[in-house]
């Protein structure tokens, strides 16, 4: 069964075009063509990443928290109270005013007590302010390097500057060792994010950043196996060169370098809004919807990669609401921190206040990314 399994996933006519087979991207001719068994490198890349980024953020980040003078609040903890505990995991975090007072005729505490208890228990879920700046740092840092590596890979390729070129000759295309580098420390990173989401910053938009790295590495594996890897590698460039901002403007709002980070934040802003909202949609969809069909039929593969590609505009769109709500905050109020983060809460907040807050953030949420981008 397994192998009819396999027969069915790697027929030809799922991944290529008509009238081409497999044996057509064997190496021949003085091309070399990129292979499934590669992708396996990720693996190990992504673990190496996961060990660079260790080293990074103790090593390098933390002491250059230290001497910005980042610190983490000074947390109380909740007292023990297995009623209550049992209540926060399985009921809700943020219980109602007649909930409060439902708990409170339970245990015996006074109103006041059992608010205090859920604020502090919420607080000891959050990530510190050392942790995000940390590791705000480590993605800046990549983006950097990632973008470079992409800048590097493309600056003297004729895709870049004339869009048919992509296809051009496609399938039989020759990897260069350059896009083969490219690739792989791409999907290294992003099967990394995946395999750190359990002690990584937990953010409002988790979900949908779950499934962006889902389609990333999708988008990633397809365009490797059907050697769409000249238009994998533009769009990979064209996602990291905004990151670079964001992740830097948070690494300097925690700094509290705010009119600096406020300066990188709309700068950001502006190029999202350029490479997301018009470049990716405009230029690299359409590149992929319209040209591939002057060289060849339709075919399942075509539709795959488009469709992946709509889900990934589908999460720009997302995110770019959500920055422009932060947009609105930094213009008419003040803006600290990523709004995509909970806030911290002090033991004076009021029940009424609280739930107000968390009303909103998930309804910012519902309404409603690097990475990434």
């Amino acid at each position: 069964m397994l192998q009819t399994v396999g027969e069915w996933l790697w027929w030809d006519r799922l991944w290529l075009p008509a009238n081409l087979s497999w044996s057509d991207l064997e190496d021949s001719e003085g091309r070399v063509y990129a292979k499934a068994s590669q992708l396996y490198a990720a693996l190990p890349c992504a673990l190496c990443l996961l060990l660079v980024r260790y080293l990074f953020e103790r090593y390098m980040a933390t002491p250059l928290a230290d001497v910005w003078g980042i610190r983490d609040r000074v947390r109380l903890p909740a007292e023990r109270n297995p009623l209550l505990e049992n209540y926060f995991c399985s009921q809700t975090r943020v219980p109602s005013q007649a909930e409060v007072r439902s708990l409170c005729k339970k245990t015996g505490w006074p109103q006041r007590t059992v608010e205090v208890w859920f604020r502090r228990r919420r607080n000891q879920d959050r990530a510190g302010l050392k942790k995000r700046f940390c590791e705000a740092s480590w993605r800046c840092l990549f983006y950097f390097f990632a973008f470079l590596g992409g800048v590097l890979a493309l600056y003297d390729k004729p895709w870049l500057y004339d869009l048919r070129e992509v296809w051009e000759g496609f399938p039989k295309q020759s990897m260069l060792p350059s896009q083969y580098r490219y690739y792989l420390l791409e999907m290294g990173f992003y099967l990394s994010l995946l395999l750190s989401l359990t002690f990584d910053v937990k953010r409002k938009d988790f979900k949908e950043q779950v499934i962006h790295h889902i389609a990333t590495l999708l988008l990633l594996s397809f365009s490797w196996i059907s050697n769409y890897i000249r238009i994998g590698t533009l769009v990979m460039v064209v996602h990291d060169s905004a990151d670079i901002l964001l992740e830097g403007a948070k690494v300097f709002n925690y700094a509290k370098w705010h009119q600096t980070a406020n300066t990188m934040f709309l700068v950001f802003t502006f190029l999202f809004v350029l490479t997301r909202l018009v470049l990716f949609p405009f230029w690299l969809i359409h590149c992929t919807w319209v040209y591939p069909v002057e060289h060849y039929a339709p075919f399942f593969g075509y539709y795959f990669f488009n469709i992946m590609l709509l889900v990934l505009q589908i999460l720009h769109i997302y995110w770019a609401i959500l920055i422009s709500k932060m947009v609105y905050k930094l213009i008419f109020s003040k803006l600290e921190g990523d709004d995509r983060s909970d806030e911290e809460e002090n033991d004076s907040d009021s029940l009424k206040e609280r739930n107000h807050k968390f009303r909103h953030m998930n309804g910012s949420g519902a309404r409603g990314r690097a990475n990434g981008h």
